[in-house]
């Protein structure tokens, strides 16, 4: 499946098979994530890889949404401040270059056959508790991964004539 085809059919799936996920595909999504660009290449990101039940079932109370925690994988994309490169303003690009490295785990899941959901709606203070974050390291987003049940039609998108201008 090439690059366009995959941003195509990728969906934020919400019911998975309870199928367990094979470490070379686990391998190749982190591997994904750890190409992608960040600002002045500083890499201010890290993840958190969750399979054990008792801690998933615990991230209930940061996302109380039963099919998120019984996926068989949970990811959590973190960012850490103090390591990421300012822009002139003062702007901080962490949580943007964790965001970049989430978007290519996502992608690189799809191209493996896998399923994940963009998961921002979350409780911060109970992921940090729950994964043992050290100080400095922020959850931004979080996903299941895993291989889908039900895979959801496309949802609508903008027409581009709305989103681009041409200067």
């Amino acid at each position: 499946m090439d690059m366009y085809e995959i941003i195509k059919n990728r969906r934020s799936v919400r019911s998975y098979k309870p199928d367990p996920v094979e470490k070379g595909k686990i391998d190749r999504i982190l591997e994904a994530a750890r190409l992608a660009p960040s600002a002045a290449n500083r890499q201010p990101v890290c993840f958190v890889v969750v399979k054990d039940e008792k801690t998933k079932l615990q991230l209930r109370k940061a996302y109380d949404e039963k099919w998120f925690y019984t996926a068989p994988l949970i990811v959590c994309a973190c960012y850490i401040p103090d390591k990421a490169w300012k822009r002139s303003d003062g702007k901080n690009y962490a949580d943007i270059d964790a965001a970049i490295a989430m978007d290519h785990l996502i992608m690189a899941a799809e191209a493996e056959g896998l399923a994940t959901c963009w998961i921002a709606a979350f409780k911060p203070p109970f992921v940090k508790s729950i994964l043992n974050l050290p100080p400095g390291v922020e959850p931004i987003a979080m996903t299941p991964v895993g291989y889908p049940l039900v895979t959801p039609e496309p949802t609508y998108r903008k027409p581009l004539e709305e989103m681009v201008t041409f200067i």
